[in-house]
């Protein structure tokens, strides 16, 4: 009977792949988005590629044309000279999953999958496994080791973007901390970072195919064993193609690739989009029940060296106790405090207080060297790891940060991995700061709370550059990085650090809501935040970091955006505009309003550091488009009940 169900699984496979090349066409469940397989048949060998297009009512666009697929090891060639060798049907999958952070609460994984068998002369196979969904498609790669350790080369995966297509690129840092850039080629504009690395682009990279049409490519489910990869365009300007980190990857047995992950659409099918989370594992934490997300506290902004300072710190865990934040961050150096109490008193004052705390830690793989801050060399080896977070369970942490890291190669993010693995025992929080981008790691380990991988405040202490762009940052942000996990960007400053701000406070206030990290770092002053209008204060203390629902009002990388969250009953909205001239924001409330409405305004005031603020009533059947004059650089912050 087995034998019988095999042979006819097989001639099933066969009979689908000879079909005509109309049926290597793979449809999304709502018929809009259709990747097609090219490919040689019969006796002929070639490249296998990709055809995406995407139709809108009766236009039809290609998205890419000829998206080369493939991989190279040391061993085998399995990209120049292909042939198309089974088709398996059409498989469709169906799945709901529950986030207890991000910008959705509940989650539909629904695609259509199917796998495609190639074969080179020498007979050596490898399979594109190809997804697609209403938002976009995903695809990878499978194939085996032909002995017993091989190490992979080259991927050939590259996608054609024509010059003349806006895009938005940001060149590759190993902390990913750079801007984005609005350009129609593939050269980079003068990039104010000097360690960025020749030729490579950072995912996301998001583009503008056609008129309000666009597409953001990224990566995601990245596995023990695997690395990080990139985009190169060095061979020619208008092909990206995917540059693994490690030169030399080494695998056994059967080898997956990570998740080539294209999401297509609106603006708001980009901003609103879970597919980088939809293709990733399912979580591997099975009680969760410690896993609370929550703004917190946080000293570095306002001064760098507070954590070696117990006196400062104590007046943190007073602003998070007051401000009813649950978190309060202690930051680099902590193992030199001083002036008072030791890590240990401040832990156990902030629990005196209601407020949990949070460590920081060096990861020691990049800057360990003389000068680098500690504590140093007790997270890297399993033993002392474990050591470490037992002392952390017994004084009393609820997580960490860990800092400073050196690539995406294969050995780092097994470190990532081991870090997040081993918190799971010891119920630990974690922020990976100096890090690479998030991937999916989110559902998968809940606990992994936020990752910075982005150009954020803390940079307003190093160097003058973000105090003239950070406006068109900030709305740039929400339709690139931030789309595909959270961004522990640190929003909200309203007094100046080393180097000024002049965004608004309307704007700064609003980056609460418009960015998105479990983890919300309140970045200023104490006094600071005391000074604020009453409304504001209350605002902040019952902000909440991990949303139910997201939508895209209304926005256009590096212009504007209009962003709304809800939690619970209760809608709140962040818009920013990204201009350095007054600007109205308008936006329709009828997706958000089932009936009457209240609506609280914070919103900027007649100079850039006030507030004005308004309560309306939006009762039902009324008009429901709201206008908001905003300041240049200005933002609005609205909360509907």
């Amino acid at each position: 009977m087995r034998m019988r169900q095999f042979l006819l699984l097989f001639l099933l496979i066969t009979l689908t792949a000879s079909c005509a090349a109309k049926r290597n066409q793979l449809s999304s469940p709502n018929g809009k988005i259709t990747a097609e397989v090219q490919a040689t048949k019969g006796d002929a060998y070639g490249h296998a590629s990709l055809t995406i297009t995407y139709r809108d009512g009766s236009d039809k666009h290609t998205l890419f044309d000829n998206l080369l697929t493939g991989m190279k090891t040391d061993r085998q060639n399995l990209a120049d000279s292909l042939r198309l060798v089974a088709v398996s049907a059409a498989n469709e999958i169906i799945e709901n999953y529950q986030m207890i952070t991000g910008k959705e609460s509940n989650c539909s994984n629904h695609a259509f999958e199917q796998v495609y068998r190639f074969e080179n002369p020498r007979g050596e196979k490898i399979d594109l496994i190809l997804r697609t969904y209403d938002d976009g498609v995903a695809f990878r790669y499978r194939f085996n080791s032909t002995i017993d350790q091989e190490n992979i080369t080259h991927e050939a995966t590259t996608y054609p973007i024509a010059e003349g297509v806006n895009r938005w690129i940001q060149p590759y840092h190993i902390d990913y901390e750079g801007f984005y850039t609005l350009t129609q080629s593939g050269v980079p504009d003068q990039e104010p970072r000097r360690n960025s690395i020749n030729g490579l682009w950072t995912y996301p990279l998001l583009l503008e195919p056609h008129d309000s049409l666009f597409v953001l490519i990224t990566e995601a489910n990245i596995q023990r064993g695997q690395c990080g990869s990139q985009l190169t365009n060095t061979d020619d300007s208008t092909h990206y193609r995917v540059h693994p980190a490690d030169d030399a990857l080494p695998f056994t047995g059967t080898w997956v690739s990570p998740w080539r992950v294209l999401i297509i659409g609106a603006l708001s099918d980009i901003v609103e989009s879970t597919l980088v989370t939809d293709v990733s594992e399912p979580s591997k934490v099975t009680d969760i029940s410690w896993i609370t997300p929550g703004p917190a506290a946080w000293i570095y902004w306002a001064y760098n060296n507070g954590s070696n300072d117990f006196q400062r710190v104590k007046e943190y865990i007073d602003l998070a106790a007051e401000m009813q934040w649950p978190y309060n961050l202690i930051d680099w150096k902590w193992n030199e405090m001083g002036n008072g109490g030791t890590v240990e008193d401040a832990v156990q004052y902030a629990g005196e207080k209601g407020v949990k705390s949070l460590l920081w830690y060096n990861s020691s793989t990049s800057w360990n060297g003389e000068g680098a801050p500690g504590p140093l060399y007790v997270l890297n080896g399993k033993e002392s790891r474990v050591n470490e977070y037992q002392k952390l369970n017994e004084m009393g942490v609820s997580g960490i940060k860990v800092d400073f890291f050196n690539g995406d190669g294969h050995k780092e993010m097994d470190y990532y991995i081991d870090l997040l693995e081993d918190a799971v025992d010891h119920r630990l929080l974690i922020n990976f700061h100096g890090a690479t981008l998030p991937r999916g790691w989110q559902r998968t380990y809940p606990h992994m709370m936020t990752v910075e991988a982005v150009y954020g405040a803390e940079w307003y202490n190093n160097r003058p550059i973000l105090t003239d762009r950070a406006a068109r940052h900030n709305t740039t942000l929400p339709f690139t990085r931030n789309v595909v996990g959270p961004m522990d960007y640190t929003p909200g400053t309203f007094s100046d650090s080393q180097h000024p701000h002049i965004t608004s406070h309307g704007h700064e206030l609003a980056l609460t809501v418009v960015f998105e990290s479990a983890l919300q770092h309140m970045p200023d002053r104490p006094e600071s935040y005391r000074s604020l209008p009453q409304t504001v204060k209350e605002f902040l203390s019952g902000l909440p970091t991990s949303w139910d629902e997201t939508k895209l009002l209304s926005g256009y990388p590096g212009e504007e955006v209009v962003m709304a969250r809800r939690k619970g009953d209760r809608w709140y909205i962040g818009g920013l505009n990204g201009s350095d001239e007054a600007r109205t924001l308008s936006f329709d409330l009828s997706a958000l309003i089932g009936g009457n409405g209240k609506i609280t305004l914070m919103k900027d005031g007649a100079e850039e550091r006030s507030f004005e603020i308004e309560e309306r009533s939006v009762p039902m059947g009324t008009d429901t488009n709201i206008h908001i004059n905003c300041l240049p650089r200005g933002g609005l912050v609205a909360v509907i009940n």
